[in-house]
């Protein structure tokens, strides 16, 4: 299904024009997401092995969840979906902890250019690995790692080719909000 985004300038602020996804994604076109950082009170962080399947960054390791954000759905409303959607989870509005707006833009090819709006927040997972169900046309795997080993890794030019390449600086701001809470 090609769900209706609303389209932003450069600086975040919407321009009036709602789009289907794959229009936003063939003309470059910014448009708002929704990241979920899900992490363990004994400092764990929850990552997802993107789908094989999936057009950008098949395989590689990401963000616990994340989605684009229907043309009048509420930001966060958005956000509970994808959580349920992509890992079977109910979690409410209360559960999640904003931690900022990030730019993101990725060219995939001369017909695929993914430019983002990353509101991004952190959730305290509660429940088992075992518990959590994948959407098997999006997600390939799941696994908790240790914040520390996610920090050393992600930000390693060695190792990070594994993960879906944003900016240290998304990284690093994720890492440090997780450190803040726990």
């Amino acid at each position: 299904m090609d769900e209706l985004v609303e389209i932003f300038d450069q600086w975040g602020m919407p321009i009036g024009e709602i789009v289907p996804k794959s229009v936003a994604h063939k003309k470059g076109l910014y448009h708002p997401t929704a990241h979920v950082w899900l992490y363990t009170a004994s400092g764990m962080v929850l990552l997802q092995q993107r789908g094989r399947h999936k057009d950008t960054h098949p395989l590689l390791w990401d963000v616990s969840v994340a989605g684009h954000i229907a043309s009048g759905e509420a930001y966060t409303k958005a956000a509970i979906r994808e959580v349920q959607e992509e890992i079977g989870l109910s979690i409410k509005e209360e559960d999640l902890k904003k931690i900022g707006v990030y730019k993101s833009v990725h060219q995939h090819s001369d017909t695929l250019i993914d430019c983002e709006f990353n509101h991004t927040y952190l959730c305290k997972l509660s429940v088992s690995l075992e518990a959590l169900t994948k959407q098997e046309s999006e997600v390939e795997a799941l696994k908790l790692m240790p914040l520390v080993q996610f920090e050393k890794e992600v930000l390693d030019p060695a190792k990070a080719s594994k993960f879906v390449p944003h900016e240290n600086s998304y990284y690093t701001a994720v890492i440090e909000a997780i450190k803040a809470i726990l």
